[in-house]
């Protein structure tokens, strides 16, 4: 039979406390056809029980123990042994992989025709004030490297200045390993990984290192990795002349063999000076020093490092967060659909007594705005942090150049556009942040800010892929879908228009949601949909809650609202509505307003007579009672609308499109007038204009209907009760 196409190399001793968050991520990888070896090296806690109930639970772990410990590369090469795999990958017992870890590094390596593949490290500690960091920078961190042997055993010089290649996590594959008949070298209690890497090179295999930042490595107090005491040393110095002498005389590999040569002495030195001091030896630890000069100027950086720590430890702890809000949206309060519903879902998790932190990774999310103005509904989040912005009070203000000068470019633009000395805008919108790709910067900032969350929501498909950057696989993380984005293309074709957020294919958005514990879907429909294509995954259909009004407001004859937001969906609709339906009512209705409030007002720097732009409206609610008819003219888009639950539950009477009850047809049905084309729309909207008996009664249905479906017992119980359970069912 053929093996899998990993297999995923675990040693482990006294590993206990960390094991179940290693193997949640490895087990979480979207690339299912692996084994999980774990070589158990005669731990004296409780590991070995654990991986038995883990391994009981998922038959892709193999377990292997031994009676007599013999360090790392023994149970390595115990597990090397057992493996099947195509590819060997490894990872520490103690450390975390995202989950799209191996499916990318597989897909490289085969693409690059690489024998070994390394990825970045994300560096964090398990408690202290040390913040994450990466492992590369300079050109690794910028693109893909080929990696000689020269560049690795360079790297690997103790204290130096480059990343330390040998501190990764190779792939290998498997074929190639077996031809060059190594394995790794038991005597090594340090630097074992480094060793094979250099031997590997040494036989002609390729390696290459990409700076995805997908391997989470763990440092705390009983890792061994990171403390070089003096027989460690030695033992790598050892194993330096044995390679010397494998090695040949190729000048390059020989150089940077004096190189980590003169480090690891230079590190011996300095070990034996530490020892003299601290036994109040002073001779012989200024013989040391003037011996090996290198040596002791090593006490230079380790005076900095704890000056550095010392100063770290001195900042106010970072409060755990327990439902991390994790968004790259312009969330300032319920100026939007998408945020009306996240803020929704937020306020049901804050009754239910959660804390609530909102960290926004990107500073994108600022557009073209210097100032965000947070209105008082953000006052249910503990803390609210945006990547590249400060908080000063209600505000929180960007910091970027690259803000300022969108801002003044817009500026610019609404004024010659109101002086009319242009026609249109000349200034591109900024990039839209919800479907940007991630760069290494956002991600080190969610490990700042967000590690060790109890449990996430992760707003839209698109930031599912950040949540493991929180460092915590166990807590349950609910991707907020607000709409089904591979739904929507077909019918923006059909208008000949764009989406403005993104434009996503079922496989992709797939691939989004399944990285999620579970999808909160924001109407049945598309649940289902879900349903269908992700069998295995917790699907939660949660619509928009409302507290609907005592009773139906029938509002003013002949006055129209429209409530949107500025996107691609509502743009079309507007047109829409003004080319064939708002003729025909003015026709009828000479005196007949429309008032449209919400940014989609940009889109329409001139509009028909009857019709009042408004921009951003601070309080709808005098807008609502005024109104006699509320419009929703949608003709595209996904998801459950949120204007229409909100003006169900205002106790209005509405005028909708088919697009607009998508979803939820059968628990809103008789309580709006339902148009497919612009003249039935027109007329729907003069029928109501003058009948306020009719405008009563469809609101008096809306609240009814409202009242029954639209409750925030109805929508979130489910939500709150997966939350509550740590991501289980039932």
């Amino acid at each position: 039979m053929a093996g899998p196409v990993v297999s995923v190399i675990v040693a482990n001793y006294n590993g206990a406390p960390y094991l179940d968050a290693a193997l949640t991520s490895i087990l979480r990888q979207s690339l299912a056809d692996l084994e999980v070896i774990v070589v158990d090296d005669a731990s004296t806690d409780d590991s070995v029980a654990r991986l038995r109930a883990a391994a009981a639970r998922d038959p892709r772990i193999r377990l292997f123990t031994r009676q007599t410990s013999g360090g790392p590369g023994a149970a390595r090469n115990a597990a090397l042994d057992a493996a099947r795999g195509e590819w060997l990958a490894v990872v520490d017992s103690d450390d975390l992989i995202h989950p799209e870890r191996l499916a990318a590094l597989v897909a490289k390596a085969r693409a690059d025709s690489a024998d070994i593949v390394v990825d970045d490290l994300l560096i964090f500690s398990e408690t202290g004030p040390n913040p994450p960091r990466p492992l590369f920078h300079g050109r690794l961190a910028k693109a893909p490297q080929w990696i000689d042997l020269a560049w690795l055993v360079r790297s690997n010089r103790l204290f130096g200045a480059e990343p330390a290649l040998g501190f990764t996590k190779p792939l290998i594959r498997r074929a190639a390993l077996e031809q060059a008949g190594l394995r790794y070298d038991e005597t090594m209690p340090v630097a074992e990984d480094y060793d094979l890497l250099a031997r590997l090179l040494l036989a002609g295999l390729r390696m290459r290192a990409y700076p995805d930042l997908t391997y989470f490595y763990r440092k705390h107090s009983s890792s061994i990795s990171h403390r070089l005491d003096l027989w460690r040393l030695e033992a790598m110095q050892a194993n330096a002349a044995r390679f010397r002498a494998a090695a040949g005389g190729d000048p390059a590999v020989a150089a940077a063999q004096d190189l980590r040569d003169a480090s690891l002495d230079d590190a011996v030195a300095f070990t034996r000076l530490i020892t003299a001091l601290k036994a109040r030896r002073p001779l012989q630890a200024l013989n040391i020093a003037l011996a090996r000069p290198g040596g002791a100027l090593l006490l230079r950086t380790t005076l900095a490092d704890k000056v550095a720590g010392w100063l770290r430890a001195r900042r106010p702890e970072r409060p755990i967060p327990d439902v991390l809000v994790l968004s790259r949206q312009r969330v300032v309060g319920p100026t939007n659909g998408s945020s009306t519903y996240l803020l929704s879902l937020c306020r049901a998790l804050k009754g239910a007594g959660r804390e609530l932190d909102f960290l926004g990774p990107s500073p994108l999310t600022f557009g073209s705005w210097l100032v965000l103005p947070l209105k008082r509904e953000m006052g249910l989040f503990r803390s609210i942090r945006l990547r590249g912005g400060v908080r000063v009070g209600d505000k929180i203000l960007a910091l970027s150049p690259q803000v300022l000068g969108r801002t003044l470019a817009s500026v610019a633009d609404a004024v010659l556009l109101k002086l009319k000395l242009i026609r249109t805008r000349l200034v591109k919108p900024a990039p839209y942040a919800i479907g940007a790709p991630p760069t290494r910067a956002d991600l080190l900032y969610i490990a700042r800010h967000g590690r060790g969350a109890r449990a996430i929501l992760a707003d839209y498909a698109f930031t599912a892929p950040l949540a493991p950057y929180a460092l915590t696989p166990q807590a349950p993380v609910l991707v907020v879908m607000h709409d089904l984005f591979s739904a929507r293309g077909a019918f923006f074709e059909k208008a000949g228009a764009q989406d403005s957020v993104a434009v996503l294919d079922e496989a992709t958005e797939m691939a989004l949601l399944a990285q999620a514990d579970a999808v909160l879907a924001i109407q049945e429909a598309e649940a289902e949909h879900i349903r269908a294509r992700l069998p295995r995954q917790v699907v939660i259909t949660a619509p928009l809650a409302v507290e609907p009004v005592a009773e139906a407001q029938p509002g003013v004859d002949g006055k129209l609202l429209l409530v949107a937001s500025n996107t691609a969906p509502n743009v079309v609709g507007l047109q829409w509505f003004l080319d064939g339906a708002w003729p025909m009512i003015r026709a009828a209705r000479p005196d007949a307003e429309l008032l449209v409030a919400g940014n989609v007002s940009r889109a329409f720097p001139q509009t028909p007579p009857g019709v009042r732009m408004l921009g951003p409206v601070g309080d709808l609610e005098p807008l609502y009672t005024q109104a006699g008819v509320v419009i929703s003219p949608l003709t595209a888009g996904s998801g459950l609308k949120i204007k229409l639950i909100e003006g169900l539950g205002r106790g209005k009477a509405m005028v909708g499109t088919p697009v607009t009850l998508q979803g939820v047809e059968t628990l809103v049905e008789g309580a709006l007038s339902v148009a497919e084309t612009p003249e039935a729309f027109g007329r729907a909207v003069v029928a109501l204009l003058d009948d306020t008996a009719a405008r009563a009664a469809l609101g008096q249905a809306a609240l009814e209907r409202v009242s029954r479906w639209f409750s925030p017992e109805a929508c979130y119980g489910e939500m709150l009760s997966f939350v509550r359970e740590g991501g289980r069912v039932g």
